[in-house]
């Protein structure tokens, strides 16, 4: 497979965007696990968690970190930095790890341990992909280091676009599993959570319009020399 060819760029992309969503959710996921670290008892479904406190807060602080890395990572592969794929990888083997370690304590002490569900599956569905990547045919042509910053920008503002549309509607997705006596407490941070989503949206839109414009101007460049 050629790195320049359509499969590979398409490979590329649906690499990024898996990994922007992956460490967008886990970042968003280490936040919003605060409720069950710094208040448990507050919550009749969380009150089993007490006794285990200081590891949920170690979960935030992690699942932050993982997320942060995450993001990093994706930005890294965007740029076709050398060691991308690696850390890449790294940063979603730890969070699988650490995810599954957090789910079967959950699960143990309160019989449930969504949303950290969600999370721990989107990380794993995301180092599968990585991993197939590998693929000695398929990796010839996906190598992130194959690409660059211009080559990768429609990923980059995909990536963009897609974190400040989950930003926007996390409160609304993750209702179901952070709803007691009638309260969504997964609505919080309205004003940083809203400020960051639109910024998000809004650097992505001109990301990828720049691209189309950038490509709109080449082809008339070429017909013009043509």
């Amino acid at each position: 497979m050629s790195a320049n060819s359509f499969p590979a760029k398409f490979l590329r992309f649906i690499g990024i965007l898996l990994m922007a969503f992956t460490g967008g959710f886990t970042l968003l996921g280490g936040i919003g696990t605060t409720c069950a670290a710094l208040l448990p008892t507050k919550y009749e479904s969380m009150a089993a968690l007490a006794s285990f406190q200081w590891v949920y807060i170690l979960f935030v602080l992690t699942g932050i970190a993982l997320g942060i890395m995450g993001i990093r990572a994706t930005i890294m592969l965007i740029k076709g930095a050398d060691n991308s794929y690696r850390d890449a990888v790294y940063v979603l083997l730890a969070g699988a790890v650490i995810g599954f370690g957090h789910m079967d304590l959950s699960r143990a002490l309160r019989g449930k341990s969504m949303p950290v569900d969600a999370v721990v599956y989107t990380t794993v569905l995301t180092l599968v992909i990585f991993l197939l990547f590998r693929i000695p045919y398929i990796w010839q042509g996906v190598n992130f280091a194959n690409g660059n910053t211009k080559s990768n920008l429609p990923a980059g503002g995909a990536s963009a676009i897609m974190l400040g549309i989950l930003t926007l509607t996390i409160q609304y997705t993750m209702a179901s599993t952070h709803t007691w006596n009638g309260v969504n407490y997964a609505d919080a941070f309205n004003i940083s959570m809203s400020g960051i989503g639109l910024l998000l949206l809004g650097a992505g839109i001109l990301i990828s319009g720049a691209n189309v414009w950038g490509r709109a101007g080449r082809l008339m460049a070429q017909e013009r020399s043509g």
